[in-house]
Formats: structure tokens, C-alpha cells, sequence
């Protein structure tokens, strides 16, 4: 048989038999037994004089209760005592609350417990099993999620080095790429220069031709503008004079005048080889300048259309409605989806973030980097508009539904259907879409509208206009113009 614990003993001893802890203020009764103050008051509550002993069940009288200090001592020293004991079995394993060793583990609780813990009432229903039973089954279950987490970190440790090797390709590739377009642009922007500095040498050369032709024309025509003005004073002198005077040399004087004329009918006039060469000149100007707008017309779209395939299709997203934003005429479904014009105004706080002069309501979410889509149910209203707006939008007083006042939408007036542009754009459309997609591209800053049941584009924002801030979903709503979110 194994010796017995010496300091189990005194820890006995020092127990109360009512809450099996430590005795807290011992006191000692008629028949001898001891009990913590409180626990044989609480005990006996209700009972005014005698009643029995909770151990012994012996008839006593709860006036002769005495305080019993040496057994309040013990209690100190048994506590000491399990305490060194604790701390040489096994150092911090001890008892918080009752100074023990910390032996067994409540398996309700999942938590080390002593002896004195097991024997109370918190844990005296609970299954318990000695702590290193209980260790050596939770370091099987800790081996387990350490091998599972272990694997998962490698595995993730894989990816990051394909990854990072992945990614390297393709900074290769790109640094190529780069380098391809700069040499590319490089030799283009030399061939240009040259085919400009060739050009502007063939200009420079016809424009000291046409120069020197017209200093030429005109030198001589002021020569012969001279002449004439000396001739027309000396016709107008002659013309004074008396007849006999006059009719002197009148042969002679008509005879001058018919021949000058003759001699000053010839126009001034340019060489055909001139007029060839300027012809040609101005034909290859021509061909240039348009092959160069050609290039500049093709090349931004075929990037774009690139670009765009690259960047994969749009995805669709579940949109929901900001009731913090909704007009108070607006009234909005319970779960966010759908939004009429209501019979009333509501009664609702005038916050920051609410329209309350255009009856318009924000999607509760923005998005800003993607492509985002979804689609909106407007039916067969006649006053309405979707689209997108920036986070930063103007909710107070008459705003400004365009681009310019960070608005990019479609809507419906009537029987015209429109783009919200700068100044308004009205769409060609045989048939009012019932079923509209926005399209919102936030890598690229453009917003597109599609519609829906056949797929047909309607408008389509320029790139760059819509950049630069989170971007949320825009609606308008007139009278009889419910909207609805589609699943």
C-alpha cells in the first residue's frame, strides 16, 4: 500500500464539509464540528433557535457558535503547505484560488482543476480525469492541427514561390515588351523626322522660287506702274493745253497710247513646272497627314480592345439600395431591391448623406478597381435614370446630373431617351430597353449601358471620365417609375 500524502491530512482538515473549500472564518459548534461562518449561517437561515448539525445531524443551539482560532491557523498552514508542495511536484501548476496543485483537468470546462476544485460545487458534476491523462490527449489533438497547419503553410509556401517565379516571367516578358515598343518608337519617330525635315527642305526650296518670282513680277510691275503714271501726268498736262497746242504730235501722242495697252494686257503668270511641282508636293503632304491620322485613329482603340481583353469579362455583383441616401419621397422594399416614388413625403432625419431635392438613391456598396455589373428592371416607367455616381456626389439642392457633377447615366423622359452627357444625348432607339445592364469598368474610368433582353449596346462613357474615386450606383425615380435590382 502507498504511503499516504502528508500534506493531504492537514489540507482535509483544514476543508468545511459544507463548500469543501478552505474554512473562511471557522467557527465551532455544541457537538464539535467546525464550519465556515457564512456557510453554517446560510445553513441555518430561517431557524431561530435550535436546529441541528449539518455533519452530525446532533440538536444544537446557534447562539453558542465561537470563533475557532487555531483551527483558522491550520487552515493558513495547510494552505502554505500545499502551496510548497505544489511548487516541488511542479513548479506554476497550482491553484489560483485554493493554493493547490493543480492535478486534475474538468473536461466540461477544458480546464486544469485541483482537488479541493473537484470537490466543490462548481465542478463536483463534471467528469474529470487526472491533467496528465488529459495532456497527453489534447497533445494528440494539437499534433494534428500543428501537422494540418504545417502542411498548409508548405503548400502556401509552394504557391508563393510559383508565384514569385510566375510573376518573374512575366517582368521579363514585360521589360521585353518595353523595350520592343521603345525601339519601335524610336525608329519611328526618326523616320518621321526625317520625312519631316525632307518635307519642310521640297517647301523651303518652292518657297524661294515663289519668292524670288514674286520680287521678280513685282519689281518689274512697279517699273511699269511708274511709266504709266509718268505718261498719264504728261496726257493730263497735254490735255490742258490750248487746241493748237493740243493737236500738235496728236498722231503720235494715240499712237503711244495703243501700244503701252497693248504691251500691259499680259497678266502675270506661273510656270507650269511650277505649278506641277507645287501640285505634287501638296499631294504627298496630303497622303502623309492621313496615313499619320490613320495610325492615330487605330492605334488607341486597338490598345484599348487589348487592354480590355486582358482585363477579362465584367462580373456581376448583387446590389443593394443605401436607405440613408433615399430621398425622403422614395420608399424603399424591405430588402433593398426595388424603389417607387411614394404617395407621400416621409418623415426621415436630413443627414449628410440623404438627396433631398432630386428623388435619387445610392447603391449601399462602391467599387473602385474591377469591372462591375449589374442590372436594373425600370419596365415600362416613363420617368427614370440609372447609372453611376462618385462617392462624393452632391446630395443638398438642385445638382448637376452629368459628368461634370460626377453623374454618369441614361434615362428616360417621356417618350425621349437620353444620355446624361454635358448636354444631354439623345439615343437613336426604335424601343425604350425595359431591362438596362451598367457596365462599370473602374480600372479604365468608363461606365457602359447595355440592354439587357437583347444584348444591344445603348451608350457608352469615354474612358478617363470616370476615375479617380470609389464609384457607386445611381438611381432617379420618377412617378410611376418603379425600379428594381435584378437577382
Amino acid at each position: 500500500m502507498a504511503a499516504e500524502n502528508p500534506v493531504e491530512s492537514p489540507q482535509e482538515e483544514a476543508t468545511c464539509p459544507i463548500c469543501l473549500e478552505y474554512f473562511k472564518d471557522p467557527v465551532i459548534i455544541e457537538c464539535g464540528h467546525n464550519f465556515c461562518q457564512a456557510c453554517i449561517a446560510q445553513c441555518w437561515e430561517g431557524s431561530d433557535t435550535a436546529t441541528s448539525c449539518p455533519q452530525c445531524r446532533e440538536t444544537v443551539q446557534q447562539r453558542n457558535l465561537r470563533l475557532n482560532r487555531q483551527l483558522a491557523n491550520m487552515v493558513e498552514i495547510a494552505k502554505g503547505l500545499s502551496f510548497q508542495a505544489a511548487k516541488g511536484a511542479g513548479g506554476d501548476g497550482v491553484c489560483e484560488r485554493h493554493q493547490e496543485a493543480l492535478k486534475l483537468f474538468c473536461e466540461r470546462d477544458q480546464t486544469p482543476i485541483c482537488v479541493v476544485c473537484n470537490r466543490s460545487r462548481a465542478h463536483r458534476t463534471h467528469k474529470v480525469v487526472p491533467i496528465e491523462e488529459a495532456a497527453q490527449e489534447y497533445k494528440g489533438k494539437i499534433e494534428a492541427h500543428l501537422k494540418s497547419l504545417t502542411e498548409d503553410r508548405e503548400k502556401l509556401l509552394g504557391f508563393k514561390e510559383t508565384g514569385e517565379a510566375t510573376c518573374q516571367e512575366y517582368l521579363k516578358q514585360i521589360e521585353k515588351e518595353r523595350q520592343k515598343i521603345v525601339s519601335e518608337f524610336q525608329q519611328l519617330r526618326q523616320f518621321l523626322e526625317e520625312q519631316e525635315r525632307l518635307l519642310l527642305a521640297q517647301l523651303e526650296k518652292l518657297d524661294k522660287v515663289f519668292v524670288k518670282i514674286q520680287n521678280e513680277k513685282i519689281t518689274k510691275l512697279s517699273e511699269e506702274i511708274s511709266y504709266l503714271s509718268e505718261l498719264i501726268s504728261e496726257l493730263e498736262g497735254k490735255y490742258q493745253k490750248p487746241a493748237s497746242e493740243f493737236l500738235q504730235d496728236i498722231r503720235s501722242t494715240l499712237s503711244s497710247c495703243k501700244n503701252e495697252r497693248r504691251k500691259f494686257q499680259q497678266p502675270l503668270k506661273i510656270s507650269p513646272k511650277l505649278k506641277v511641282r507645287l501640285s505634287e508636293f501638296s499631294q504627298k503632304t496630303v497622303v502623309l497627314v492621313n496615313t499619320l491620322r490613320k495610325i492615330k485613329d487605330a492605334l488607341p482603340s486597338e490598345l484599348e480592345r487589348k487592354s480590355r481583353k486582358s482585363l477579362g469579362p465584367f462580373r456581376k455583383v448583387n446590389v443593394t439600395l443605401d436607405p440613408d441616401s433615399a430621398h425622403p419621397q422614395l420608399v424603399l422594399s424591405e430588402d433593398r431591391k426595388s424603389v417607387r416614388w411614394g404617395d407621400t413625403r416621409q418623415d426621415l432625419p436630413n443627414n449628410p448623406e440623404r438627396f433631398n431635392s432630386w428623388a435619387c438613391v445610392l447603391g449601399y456598396k462602391g467599387f473602385t478597381s474591377g469591372r462591375r455589373c449589374w442590372e436594373v428592371q425600370v419596365g415600362a416607367g416613363r420617368h427614370w435614370a440609372v447609372g453611376v455616381a462618385r462617392e462624393s456626389v452632391g446630395r443638398k439642392g438642385r445638382i448637376s446630373r452629368s459628368p461634370e457633377g460626377g453623374i454618369w447615366a441614361v434615362q428616360r423622359w417621356g417618350s425621349r431617351f437620353e444620355a446624361l452627357t454635358s448636354a444631354v444625348t439623345r439615343l437613336p432607339r426604335r424601343q425604350i430597353p425595359t431591362r438596362i445592364r451598367v457596365c462599370l469598368d473602374c480600372d479604365w474610368g468608363q461606365v457602359t449601358f447595355i440592354d439587357a433582353v437583347d444584348e444591344t449596346p445603348i451608350f457608352s462613357f469615354p474612358p478617363g471620365s470616370a476615375l479617380g474615386e470609389r464609384i457607386r450606383p445611381w438611381f432617379w425615380v420618377g412617378p410611376g417609375s418603379p425600379l428594381r435590382l435584378c437577382p
